[in-house]
């Protein structure tokens, strides 16, 4: 369950992180990593949202996250 102002749930990042090769994952590190997700992921949004703007666009589009996060 994702934690209060989540929107990302914990059991899908403990999951991927299983699949990559931990044997165990501590509450704490997927929280560390759900925190680390939603950071890169706005800092991401927002830049993707002024190349969007800048194209004179409102919609933000798989192109301009390519961009973003170069």
């Amino acid at each position: 369950m994702p934690r209060p102002g989540s929107t990302i749930p914990k059991a899908p990042i403990a999951k991927i992180m299983q699949k990559t090769g931990a044997k165990r994952v501590a509450d704490g590190a997927v929280e560390e990593l759900v925190e680390y997700l939603i950071n890169y992921g706005t800092k991401t949004s927002e830049r993707a949202i002024k190349i969007a703007k800048h194209s004179g666009r409102k919609t933000v589009q798989g192109k301009d996250i390519k961009i973003a996060v170069k």
